[in-house]
């Protein structure tokens, strides 16, 4: 699990600032997840492939709904500074430096339960049980919650001096429904807009106490596991089901996972540890500047150019193209193992 630090949330100011490390921490679980998917690309490992990239498109949403909450506040998010994207392998951000360690690596088990599980773990799981949280870290369903807290008592306080916090330009955010429907991205314009946004990051990582399913009403009426169990259906090679008995199951269908095709992909790569000479190092430029250009492009889409997620989409459907290419060359550095993907922001 992971636990974040305690941090103060009294102000708008404050609420700005944890809006803006939400949008980073919802960002930065995608290059592990994307990474662990590409190399799981033409392995005959579709199913696992399947729901690994249903989590990344969730994860995009819940990035684009932390923007949109964030403007809508009056704050301006940043997608594009150097040290937007964590270093690999290391704390996520805003987390406790002791807690979990999040690399860049190859599809494994071990890596969906050592790692992804970890990112995704709820307070409660299905079946219930209390999990110890001390003084000075909180999960990240209890950082949400206290966001919400002070959303409902900044707002309670502006309304009873006529105004509001929600002074954002609405048209500052963005919807795009060719991906996400109007019931899970939508403009944020008061209290309940705002919670409702919340919600929906919360309960599609998490899941209910009670219930790994997400509700239908939250998810575009689409009966879903949350993040965290889809990650547990990986590990454990089986089908989360009711049980007729009560509560909930491993079953039939098997989710099998076949290793034998999988590229050996050293964990970890730098861009710059490559000789420069070599194809590993010409491809990681072109990948590293393709997730640069992304970025760029995120940051004007949410800071008051909507229509760029067109491109910005478009340069997305890139990064697998040069992924690939690195996971076909031999790592110069490491007999027996090939280049890979590292996400880094090149400025130049």
């Amino acid at each position: 699990m992971i636990f974040l630090k305690k941090v103060k949330l009294e102000t708008i100011a404050d609420l700005r600032k944890a809006l803006q490390t939400a949008i980073e921490l919802e960002h930065a679980t995608i290059p592990p997840y994307l990474t662990a998917n590409f190399t799981l690309f033409n392995t005959g490992n579709d199913e696992i492939s399947n729901l690994i990239g249903s989590v990344v498109g969730e994860e995009m949403l819940h990035l684009s709904i932390a923007c949109n909450l964030l403007n809508a506040v009056g704050g301006r998010p940043v997608l594009n500074k150097p040290g937007f994207i964590p270093r690999y392998p290391g704390p996520l951000p805003g987390a406790i430096d002791t807690g979990l360690i999040v690399p860049i690596e190859k599809f494994s088990k071990e890596l969906v339960n050592e790692v992804f599980m970890g990112i995704e773990e709820p307070e409660k799981h299905v079946p219930i049980h209390s999990l110890s949280v001390g003084p000075e870290k909180m999960t990240i369903g209890m950082f949400y919650a206290k966001i919400i807290d002070l959303i409902g008592n900044l707002e309670a306080a502006a309304k009873a001096a006529g105004t509001t916090i929600f002074t954002g330009n609405v048209k500052d955010q963005m919807t795009y429904e060719k991906f996400y429907p109007e019931t899970l991205l939508f403009r944020i314009t008061d209290e309940a807009t705002a919670i409702r946004g919340i919600k929906i990051i919360v309960d599609q990582g998490e899941g209910s106490p009670i219930d790994p399913f997400v509700a239908p009403k939250d998810d575009n009426d689409v009966n879903e596991l949350a993040h965290y169990y889809r990650f547990q259906e990986i590990y454990e090679g089986k089908t989360i089901l009711p049980d007729p008995a009560g509560g909930y199951m491993f079953g039939d269908p098997a989710i099998a996972f076949n290793p034998d095709q999988v590229p050996n992909m050293w964990p970890n790569p730098k861009m710059d540890d490559y000789p420069k000479d070599t194809q590993a190092y010409i491809n990681s430029r072109f990948f590293n500047y393709n997730y640069t250009s992304l970025l760029n492009c995120l940051h004007q889409t949410f800071n008051g150019q909507p229509d760029k997620i067109n491109t910005a989409m478009g340069i997305m459907f890139s990064l697998r193209l040069y992924a690939l290419k690195l996971l076909a060359i031999p790592d110069p550095n490491h007999p027996g193992y090939v280049a890979g993907p590292s996400f880094e922001y090149v400025v130049e």
